[in-house]
C-alpha cells in the first residue's frame, strides 16, 4: 500500500483547513464513533452521555493553548473544516489519552481494567555503538484494529512559523510518529492511567516535540506539560542523544538512551509510574511482556543495526508483528524506522511482514 504525503504549507489555521478538507467523512466518522466509544463502561468504566464526554474534552483546551497556541489554532481550523467542534476533534486525536482523563473523575468508582484494544507498539531506541555506521535508530510498530491501516496517512509538513517534518499518522489526528529536519524524532507507545485529568492530550505533545530545534525543549514538551493522559514517548536526535519518557499525567521517568538499545511496549517499568498505571487484564500484560522481550532478544542478537535489521525486527511473527484473528481483529497496522542523522524517515501501510518501507526524506 503505497503511501503517498499530505502536503500541508503555510499558517497553522491553513494546514488544519487543509487535513480537515481533505479527510473531512472520516473524522466526521470517528468524531462520533470514539465520542461514543469514550462513553462506554467498556473503555472507562461507566456510562456517559455525549454531553458530558465532549465537556470532559472541552476542559482540556485551555492547557493546549496554554502549551502552543499555534497548534491550538491548527487544531481549530482542522475542525471547522471537518464540521466538528474542536472538543470533538480532541476525541477523535487523543481518545486514548481522554479515557484516562474520564476514567480518573470521582463519579467513577469503578476498578475496570484497562480494555485490550489499548495495547498498541512496539518500540525502540538503537544508540550508536550498536549500528553500522554510527548512525543511532529509531523503529517502532503501531498496532490497532486491523481496519485502521486504511486510514494511516503520511504528512510532509512545511509550516510557515516552525520545522518541516514528516509525520505517521491517521486521519484526523496532527501527528502520531515523526521527524523534523533537525532531525528531531519522537515515537509512543500507549500506557493506561488512574491518574488522568483536564490537560494536553498526546497527538498534540508530538507535533509541539516536531517544532523544537533540539532534544532538551522537545523533551521539556512532555516533562514540563501537564498531560490528560499516559503515553510512553521516545526521543531521538541527530546527534544520537535519546530518551524514553515513561509520562503520566501526574508524574514520568526518564531512561536517557546510553550504549545498549532501549525498548518499550505498554506497560509501565518504573515504581513510580506503575503506581498510577490502570489495572491491565492478564492476557494484555502477558503480550505486551512478550513483546518487549521478543524485542530485546532479537536486537541482543546483531551486533551491528540498520535499517535492515530494525525492519526485519518489526517483521518478526513471533510477537513484533501481530497479525488479526477471527477473535481479535487487533493487528500491527504500520510501522515507522528513522535515522535522524540523515534526515531520513522510513514508514509503511499494513503489516510490516507483507508492505516495503518508503523512504521520506528532510532537508537540513
Amino acid at each position: 500500500m503505497t503511501l503517498t504525503p499530505l502536503a500541508l504549507t503555510g499558517s497553522p489555521a491553513a494546514m488544519g483547513a487543509a487535513h480537515g478538507r481533505r479527510y473531512r467523512d472520516a473524522i466526521q466518522h470517528f468524531g462520533a464513533e470514539r465520542t461514543r466509544m469514550l462513553g462506554s463502561a467498556y473503555w472507562v468504566g461507566r456510562e456517559l452521555d455525549r454531553e458530558a464526554v465532549l465537556d470532559m474534552a472541552a476542559q482540556c483546551l485551555p492547557a493546549h493553548e496554554r502549551l502552543d497556541p499555534a497548534l491550538t489554532d491548527e487544531l481549530r481550523a482542522m475542525a471547522d473544516a471537518a464540521g466538528l467542534d474542536i472538543a470533538e476533534l480532541l476525541v477523535v486525536s487523543g481518545f486514548t489519552d481522554l479515557v484516562d482523563t474520564v476514567y480518573n473523575t470521582p463519579a467513577n468508582r469503578s476498578a475496570t481494567p484497562a480494555p485490550p484494544a489499548a495495547d498498541q507498539c512496539t518500540a525502540m531506541l538503537v544508540p550508536g555503538e550498536c549500528c553500522a555506521d554510527g548512525n543511532a535508530l529509531f523503529a517502532q510498530t503501531w498496532d490497532m484494529h486491523e481496519s485502521a491501516a486504511e486510514h494511516v496517512v503520511m504528512i510532509d509538513g512545511r509550516p510557515d512559523d516552525a520545522p518541516a517534518f514528516t509525520a505517521f499518522t491517521s486521519m484526523g489526528c496532527p501527528g502520531m510518529i515523526g521527524m523534523n529536519a533537525h532531525g528531531i524524532t519522537v515515537g509512543i507507545n500507549n500506557l493506561v492511567a488512574v491518574d488522568g485529568q483536564p490537560g494536553v492530550t498526546w497527538n498534540f505533545v508530538v507535533r509541539a516535540i516536531l517544532r523544537q530545534s533540539n532534544i532538551e525543549d522537545a523533551l521539556a514538551c512532555i516533562t514540563d506539560t501537564p498531560l490528560a493522559g499516559a503515553h510512553n514517548y521516545l526521543l531521538l536526535d541527530a546527534n544520537g542523544r535519546g530518551f524514553n519518557v515513561e509520562a503520566m499525567p501526574s508524574r514520568h521517568a526518564i531512561t536517557p538512551l546510553e550504549d545498549r538499545p532501549v525498548v518499550h511496549t505498554n506497560h509501565c517499568l518504573t515504581d513510580a509510574t506503575q503506581a498510577v498505571e490502570r489495572q491491565r487484564l492478564p492476557g494484555s500484560q502477558a503480550s505486551s511482556e512478550k513483546r518487549l522481550t521478543r524485542a530485546k532478544t532479537l536486537l541482543d542478537d546483531t551486533s551491528s543495526h540498520d535499517i535492515d535489521t530494525l525492519a526485519a525486527i518489526t517483521r518478526d511473527p513471533e510477537a513484533i508483528c501481530v497479525q488479526a484473528t477471527p477473535k481479535v481483529r487487533k493487528a500491527t497496522c504500520g510501522a515507522v524506522i528513522a535515522d535522524p542523522a540523515k534526515r531520513t524517515l522510513w514508514a509503511l501501510r499494513g503489516l510490516p511482514s507483507e508492505q516495503q518501507y518508503e523512504p521520506f526524506r528532510l532537508a537540513d
